[in-house]
C-alpha cells in the first residue's frame, strides 16, 4: 500500500515528466513571465480569457521538477475557472504555502500535492512561481516578475 506522501511524490513526478497544457497558445488575451532565481525557474504563462472566464492556459519554460509540476497541476485545475476562482485559488495556494495556512484547503483539491514542500522552505518559491506569473498575467503586469 502506498502512503499519501508517496502518492504525492507519483503525482509531482507525473506532471514533470509529462506537464499539461505545455507550450504556447497563438493568441493569449493575458501573459506573463515569471523567473526564480534561486532555482532557475523560467515560466512563459498564456491565458485566453474571454467573458471573464479561462478558456484556455499554457506554459513553457524550463524548472525543476515542483515548478514543472506545479505550473502543470495549476493549468488543469483553472481551466473553465473564471478571473476572481482563479485570484481566489491564487490566494488560498499562497497562504497555504507562504503563511501556513488556508481558509479552505479542500478547495485547492489536487494542488494538496504540493503542500509538502513546505518542509523545505528553500523550494516554495519553485511552486508558487507559476502562480505569481498567473497572478501577474491577470492583473496585466508588464514586467517579469521574479521570486526574489
Amino acid at each position: 500500500m502506498l502512503d499519501l506522501r508517496s502518492l504525492y511524490q507519483e503525482v509531482i513526478v507525473d506532471h514533470n515528466r509529462q506537464p499539461r497544457n505545455f507550450g504556447r497558445l497563438p493568441h493569449p488575451t493575458h501573459h506573463a513571465e515569471g523567473f526564480n532565481p534561486l532555482c532557475g525557474d523560467a515560466i512563459n504563462l498564456d491565458l485566453a480569457i474571454d467573458n471573464n472566464t479561462i478558456d484556455a492556459i499554457s506554459f513553457d519554460g524550463h524548472g525543476c521538477a515542483i515548478s514543472t509540476a506545479s505550473a502543470s497541476l495549476m493549468t488543469e485545475i483553472l481551466k473553465g475557472k473564471t478571473m476572481q476562482e482563479a485570484e481566489k485559488l491564487f490566494q488560498l495556494f499562497h497562504d497555504a504555502l507562504v503563511n501556513d495556512h488556508c481558509d479552505d484547503i479542500e478547495a485547492l483539491g489536487k494542488l494538496q500535492v504540493l503542500l509538502g514542500v513546505k518542509d523545505y522552505p528553500a523550494r516554495i518559491k519553485c511552486a508558487t512561481l507559476a502562480w505569481h506569473a498567473l497572478h501577474a498575467a491577470l492583473h496585466h503586469t508588464q514586467q517579469p516578475i521574479s521570486t526574489e
